[in-house]
């Protein structure tokens, strides 16, 4: 069986051992997996794409040219929105962090926020805000972009990553910043394993079966007093905190995974 993953060519040195451990797992259930970057074209008797990008139109071209893809498109899209994602929660009921569209700092009425690019990722393109000043200075940054505004919520650094397979929460992990209100593990953040509550599995079970997702990760931000409030989705999510904290290869589960949905079809 002839398959592919894709990644952009800026992220395939960095996710080398993931991509190396895919194909060696892959090989394991007789699947030719190959790498496939940027606009290269898949073979047509290609079985599927696990799909490891950020640009959700073309996955959805691929959708089109008759490939299953893992995760759809529609989960790409709202992943890669953190409006969407706000309105995706919204619309499930679920405690989430109040996110707007920014238009300018004058609609800004009580500090400090937070302001982000709707599209970044990696705690990349995330700023505190303590003033209006500084909201300007981050609007010029990114004029061409679509940028949104929250609550800086504390949080003491620490979230929680929810790692989901298909309905099946296969790991958890605290993450906890250093020097910074960002948590994220490779910007330097600590990670450690986490068991996550009843209220968090019904949260991710709403999430995963509105958007029949394959390979999320859904991130809370986890309050002093215990509260935890959605931050963001995460498509394609990264696996280096998950086998540093677990026991088990996340390329094998994701593989074997794939390989029974495919059976399935």
């Amino acid at each position: 069986m002839k398959a592919y993953v894709y990644y952009e060519s800026k992220d395939v040195e960095k996710n080398k051992l993931f991509i190396d451990d895919l194909m060696a797992e892959a090989k394991k259930i007789d699947i030719d997996l190959q790498l496939l970057v940027d606009m290269e074209q898949p073979e047509k008797d290609a079985a599927f794409i696990l799909f490891r990008g950020r640009d959700f139109e073309l996955a959805a071209a691929f959708e089109k040219a008759g490939f299953r893809v893992f995760n759809n498109s529609e989960v790409n899209r709202i992943a890669g929105n953190k409006l969407s994602t706000f309105e995706l929660s919204v619309m499930l009921g679920i405690p989430t962090i109040e996110t707007h569209k920014l238009y300018t700092a004058k609609q800004i009425d009580t500090y400090p926020v937070i302001v982000k690019t709707a599209h970044g990722y990696g705690g990349k393109e995330v700023y505190l805000c303590h003033d209006a000043e500084k909201v300007t200075r981050i609007h010029q940054k990114y004029e061409n972009e679509l940028l949104v505004v929250q609550p800086y919520i504390e949080a003491n650094a620490t979230d929680i990553r929810v790692f989901v397979l298909g309905d099946e929460i296969i790991g958890a992990v605290k993450r906890i910043g250093i020097d910074s209100f960002k948590s994220n593990y490779t910007l330097g953040g600590t990670v450690e394993k986490y068991k996550v509550s009843p209220k968090i599995e019904l949260i991710v079970k709403k999430i995963v079966e509105t958007l029949d997702s394959d390979y999320i990760g859904i991130d809370f931000l986890l309050r002093p007093n215990g509260e935890v409030l959605l931050n963001e989705i995460e498509d394609p999510v990264g696996a280096r905190s998950l086998y540093v904290t677990h026991e088990f290869s996340v390329a094998e589960k994701l593989m074997g995974y794939v390989q029974k949905k495919i059976i399935d079809l």
